[in-house]
């Protein structure tokens, strides 16, 4: 199925891939990885087809209502984790331990929390990778271009407001599919 995910990708769409496409191959085994900007559920299909190309296992949470039928089953088969946003849990240290039960476990947020223009990030993906103590890899949803640029691991350190603003620059200038949302 890889060689379809290339054909769709490459050929139909005309994206391409740029920066760290290596970093399953890297021992980067758990991650948290951040795709942004969010503007669209074409982001969805654009991220499936990246992680084929690249070969690299991913999941990632979403509410719970998305995985009833006719999708839940084909949403947990891709890596798919439903989440219990009424429940009154710590949601940031759940997902953490989710890398201790797993030898690969990368997941993917969307650091904006929605579609919708926002004015900040989200933190929690930020402290689910400080908790779990894993990297956090970016990547693009550069619709201008059509490209996913890929960083290298970036490890949080103790400065959150310089590490926002080091990984907000990985993002300047990107536009997704509703620019006005960027």
């Amino acid at each position: 199925m890889r060689w379809l995910a290339k054909i769709i990708y490459f050929k139909l769409l005309g994206w391409k891939i740029e920066g760290n496409s290596n970093f399953s191959k890297n021992s980067i085994c758990k991650a948290v990885i951040i795709a942004a900007p969010h503007t669209s559920w074409h982001d969805f299909y654009i991220g499936v087809l990246l992680r084929k190309i690249v070969k690299v296992k991913t999941n990632f949470v979403g509410k719970k209502e998305l995985f009833t039928w006719p999708f839940g089953y084909y949403f947990r088969a891709i890596g798919g984790v439903p989440l219990n946003r009424s429940k009154n849990e710590n949601k940031v240290e759940a997902i953490a331990k989710e890398f201790s039960k797993h030898q690969e476990f990368r997941i993917t947020f969307a650091p904006e929390g929605t579609r919708k223009k926002v004015k900040q990030w989200r933190t929690g993906f930020y402290y689910i990778a400080k908790t779990a103590n894993v990297p956090i890899i970016m990547f693009t949803l550069d619709f201008k271009n059509k490209t996913n640029t890929i960083s290298e691991p970036f490890y949080p350190t103790d400065s959150v407001q310089a590490d926002f603003k080091f990984m907000k620059s990985f993002f300047k200038d990107v536009l997704g599919k509703k620019p006005e949302y960027s």
